[in-house]
């Protein structure tokens, strides 16, 4: 009942916040009956990324955040813990936060992942690491690839949200010691998180610089 609040509170939010158009609105779990169980992969330019993917789709949410972020302000360490939230330290070898993800994803939970790892200062894509690899092999989940692209800043800025096609857990299935296969993976979704950009490029501004995808040539949004 108290996460259902929040999550109605977040959707209220960010529709007062910005203007947001979903692409692909029919790939969204819930339109199939899915509340849970698989892994949320996005691309990651803002704070209110977090908030916007839980704006547009409909599960219990868990994802990672910065240990700064718990211990700065109590309120805000309680309310975001609340709408799934739970501690990693960044840089740092942190098996727990891993095994907590998968844990939830068990537990039939949306677990969201920027697999770049940070925000990105201009919009582009870059590579993956591998945590998104280790975290779906061990978890045995799918993934759903996700990507968000913003319009210029102003009051009520427009945002483009792309969801792509689930990826099945048997694609994505790994040994998460060999190297090669979490690359393989990594790339793999990453490489839908991309091709999401490219569907998106009548939308909005062209981004400032190129990136090559996977296999591909250079080109431009």
């Amino acid at each position: 009942m108290v996460y259902e609040f929040f999550r109605k509170f977040v959707w209220l939010g960010m529709h007062i916040k910005y203007r947001i158009k979903v692409v692909g609105g029919d790939n969204r779990p819930y339109k199939n009956k899915i509340k849970g169980g698989y892994i949320i992969a996005c691309n990651h330019q803002s704070y209110s990324d977090p908030p916007l993917i839980a704006a547009v789709n409909r599960a219990k949410f868990s994802f990672m955040a910065k240990s700064e972020l718990f211990q700065s302000n109590k309120l805000f360490a309680w309310l975001i813990t609340r709408c799934g939230a739970f501690p990693v330290v960044r840089g740092a070898s942190d098996s727990s936060a891993i095994d907590r993800a998968v844990s939830d994803i068990k537990k039939n939970k949306a677990f969201v992942i920027f697999p770049e790892g940070t925000r990105s200062k201009d919009g582009n894509i870059s590579r993956a690491k591998s945590g998104i690899a280790v975290i779906a092999g061990k978890a045995d989940a799918p993934v759903l690839p996700m990507c968000i692209k913003y319009g210029k800043k102003g009051f009520r800025r427009r945002v483009w949200i792309a969801v792509g096609e689930m990826l099945p857990a048997e694609q994505i299935a790994i040994n998460s010691d060999d190297r090669t296969e979490l690359r393989r993976v990594s790339n793999l979704i990453m490489d839908n998180i991309k091709m999401l950009m490219d569907s998106m490029s009548e939308y909005g501004e062209p981004l400032p610089k190129q990136y090559v995808p996977k296999g591909g040539q250079e080109k431009t949004e």
